[in-house]
Order: C-alpha cells, then sequence, then structure tokens
C-alpha cells in the first residue's frame, strides 16, 4: 500500500524540519489543548452551582471545536498570512496540502504544526470570555459570538502583535506568550460584554453561588497549571534553553502567587480558601506569561508576589469600593485574573527582562490598543446578535438552569449544591462587605476564578 503525501519519500523529511522541535510543538500545542479540554470544561463546570453544571462546561467545549473549524477555514490565516491591512491578514482556508507541510514563517516546522499550536490558543481565548458570562447568557447566542468574535476581534491583536508583518510587531514590540493577545483580550471582552450587553445573573446567584463541586475544581485547575507548560514553553518554537527557563519561571511564579495569594485571605479573612488559592495560581500563570522566557528566575518570584497580592486587592477590595467595577457581573472574575493579571504581567516584563533594554517592548499603546480593540468589536459584536437572538436567557431559564436550557441536568443531588450549612461562610460565594470588617465577602457575590 502506498503512503500518502509522498512520505515514503524525503519529501516528508525536508531539510529544514527539525524533528525534536517538531515533536515538541505538537505536545505542547496538546498540553494547551488539554487546559481547555478537559481542564476548563471540568473548572467552569465544577466551580459553578449545580444548576449550571452542564451549561458552563458546555459552553467550553462549545467554543473549543467552533473556533477549529473557523481557524482552518479563513482565522489562522487572517492572523498568521499574508498582509490585508496593517492590523489584519488576508482570509483564506489554511487546509491546502501544500501549504500545511512547507515550512511556516517562524522555526523548523511545518504550517500544519503551527495551525495547531496557535489554535489551541484562540481556543482558550474564546473560553476564558465565557467565564464572564456563565449563568446568564443565552447559548444560542454564544454559538454565534464565538465565531464573530475570533473572526473580528481576536485575529487583530494576534496579527497586530504576533504576525511578522503586523505593525506591532514591526515596531518591535513582543508579548512572549499571549500576556495581551489572549489575557488582556478575553479579559476587557468578557467585562465589555458583561457590563452593557448580557447584564447580570439572577439575584437568587449573585447573593449565593456555592461551587457544586470542589474537589473536580481542583481537578480542572491542576491541568491548567500544568498545562501551562506548553503554554509558555512552546513559544520559544524551538526545543531550547529558553524554553526551559520559560517553563521552570512560570511554575516559580505560579506557586509564588499562589502562596501569596492564600496568606492574604487567611490575614483578612482568617480561612485558608480553596477557591482563593486557585485564584492566585490563575493569577500567577497569567502574569508570567508575557515574560516566562525572558526574565531570570529571582524575577520570577517577585513577579509572582505581586500577581498574588495587586489582583487580589482590586478583586476583593477595589471592586467594592469603585461603583463602575460593582455594577458588573464577571462570574469568574476574568476582568481582575486576567486583563487586570495579564496587564501587570506586560508592564513587569518591560522592567524585569534581560537586557533591560526590552522593556521598550511593553509600553502603555499596546495595551490601549489592545483595550480599544476588545472594547469596541466586542460591543458591536453583541449588538449584531441582540438583532438575532437574545444575549440573555429567560427569567424561567435563569431560574432552572440547565433542565431548561439542555434539558439535562449533571448530578441527581439536592438542594442545588447548598447541602452543607458550612458553605455560608465561604467569602467567595456572598455580597458582603470586605476587608477591615468582621464580615466576609467575595467580590461583587462572585466565584472569582478564570
Amino acid at each position: 500500500m502506498a503512503l500518502p503525501l509522498n512520505l515514503a519519500t524525503d519529501e516528508g523529511s525536508p531539510d529544514w524540519l527539525n524533528k525534536g522541535d517538531n515533536a515538541w510543538q505538537l505536545t505542547a500545542a496538546t498540553l494547551v489543548g488539554m487546559q481547555s479540554v478537559p481542564g476548563l470544561v471540568i473548572l467552569y463546570g465544577s466551580i459553578v452551582k449545580k444548576k449550571w453544571a452542564v451549561n458552563s462546561a458546555f459552553m467550553a467545549l462549545y467554543a473549543f471545536a467552533a473556533v477549529l473549524i473557523c481557524w482552518v477555514g479563513w482565522g489562522y490565516q487572517m492572523a498568521f498570512g499574508d498582509k490585508f491591512i496593517p492590523f489584519l491578514g488576508q482570509p483564506d482556508v489554511a487546509l491546502d496540502e501544500k501549504f500545511l507541510l512547507s515550512r511556516t514563517f517562524v522555526g523548523y516546522l511545518p504550517n500544519a504544526t503551527m495551525v495547531y499550536f496557535q489554535f489551541v490558543f484562540a481556543a482558550i481565548t474564546l473560553i476564558l470570555i465565557a467565564g464572564a458570562l456563565l449563568g446568564r447568557m443565552n447559548f444560542h447566542a454564544w454559538m454565534i459570538f464565538v465565531p464573530l468574535w475570533l473572526t473580528f476581534s481576536y485575529t487583530i491583536t494576534a496579527y497586530s502583535i504576533w504576525c511578522p508583518t503586523g505593525w506591532l510587531a514591526k515596531k518591535g514590540i513582543i508579548d512572549y506568550s499571549g500576556g495581551y493577545v489572549i489575557h488582556l483580550s478575553s479579559g476587557v471582552a468578557g467585562f465589555t460584554a458583561a457590563f452593557w450587553q448580557v447584564g447580570p445573573r439572577a439575584n437568587k446567584d449573585r447573593e449565593r453561588f456555592p461551587p457544586n463541586n470542589i474537589l473536580l475544581m481542583l481537578a480542572g485547575a491542576g491541568l491548567l497549571w500544568m498545562g501551562w507548560t506548553g503554554f509558555n514553553g512552546g513559544d520559544p518554537y524551538t526545543v531550547s534553553v529558553d524554553a526551559s527557563l520559560a517553563v521552570l519561571n512560570t511554575h516559580v511564579c505560579t506557586a509564588t502567587s499562589l502562596l501569596v495569594w492564600l496568606l492574604l485571605d487567611i490575614m483578612f479573612f482568617g480561612k485558608p480558601s480553596v477557591i482563593g488559592a486557585i485564584q492566585g495560581m490563575i493569577t500567577g500563570l497569567v502574569c508570567i506569561t508575557p515574560a516566562a522566557g525572558v526574565v531570570q528566575g529571582w524575577a520570577a518570584i517577585i513577579m509572582g508576589i505581586l500577581s498574588g497580592s495587586i489582583p487580589w486587592y482590586t478583586m476583593m477590595v477595589l471592586h467594592k469600593k469603585i461603583s463602575f467595577l460593582k455594577h458588573v457581573d464577571d462570574t469568574m472574575a476574568i476582568f481582575h485574573t486576567h486583563a487586570i493579571a495579564g496587564s501587570l504581567g506586560g508592564i513587569l516584563t518591560g522592567i524585569f527582562a534581560e537586557p533591560k533594554l526590552c522593556r521598550i517592548f511593553y509600553l502603555v499603546p499596546e495595551i490601549l490598543f489592545v483595550v480599544f480593540v476588545n472594547v469596541i468589536m466586542t460591543s458591536i459584536i453583541c449588538v449584531l446578535i441582540r438583532l438575532v437572538v437574545p444575549l440573555r436567557l429567560s427569567e424561567e431559564e435563569l431560574s432552572t438552569g440547565d433542565d431548561a436550557i439542555h434539558g439535562e441536568e449533571a448530578y441527581a443531588l439536592w438542594g442545588d449544591g447548598e447541602k452543607y450549612e458550612s458553605r455560608h461562610d465561604s467569602f467567595y460565594g456572598a455580597d458582603q462587605e470586605i476587608p477591615h470588617s468582621t464580615k466576609s465577602g467575595g467580590a461583587g457575590g462572585q466565584v472569582e476564578m478564570a
């Protein structure tokens, strides 16, 4: 039987192909993919109320599948293809055999590997946006939102910053692994949609939103943390010492951030919260992302200290005091854990990167550009979708949850996940006063989680 695509000849292993680099890149991409499926699918499905478990998990799973089809259909070429306009590539299909087997724009890899690697980053960005909208967005509206936002928002920032012909890339601006393209974008987009389009959850959900399965939540969080090895370790596009440095810095910063957040929870609330520790883990992962391969180990620890404290302060203190933030129902606090932590990481990279002249790559205009694009495009997309289907679930669906939306339920349990009275002591599940008070409270009644 003849081998397809001439793999029986040297064309299957051209001179430019580095098999070690290609193997690691495919492995790294799969690790990032597992952050979404099953990582965030499990995390979202377990950190919400029981009645939202199926819907939350399925929003993540749907986004992963929909992004892939759009990505190979036109998205990849818009983000990394030939120049169309200064901030966008030409839409085109990325399934042509000749294209997929030819060398990509960077590294000793085929385009097929790069398409796959960049897809998992695009997918997780959409899934992170879902975290801000859980518990009230119409699933049919979400089905439309995913391809539109990928096409008209994500591709713009990805092309501008990551593609060699992008206008910001030409200025020398770098984003090592998505601090801006992924985390700042998802945080701003989720906040924008939650602010004036989708609206808040039902009052009952905002008042009490306990996780339905904390152990599963930890399993999802663990997949997210370990998957970040590929998230940052794969971005040098080669098996190099830089990849090794990026991986180690990622885990050092994350562990530091988790411990700092945990200590702050104990100091101000008297309890070592599991949800809080996971939040600290997320902010550490996000903060180190722009810097992973360009800072020394001591800088990763400092970044972990700051990522475990500054987003904690914005979430647990400022969110309560600033009416604008308090008004927004960001279910998993994507704004704090991704927009704030991602911006912080980009700024700190400019300070700690070696050589220090790298700081010119992390100036305010890059942040403002990403914020502007995502606010405008997310708003336009939501307005257009609202002309076709409601963005928000009906009151009956909000009250019933999964059974009304999907005709399915996650568990046959009594009490909507609120069986144990001890859960009323959690300061992450109720809208109460924050620090310097004897009460415990969460940021706007949210479950803050990426």
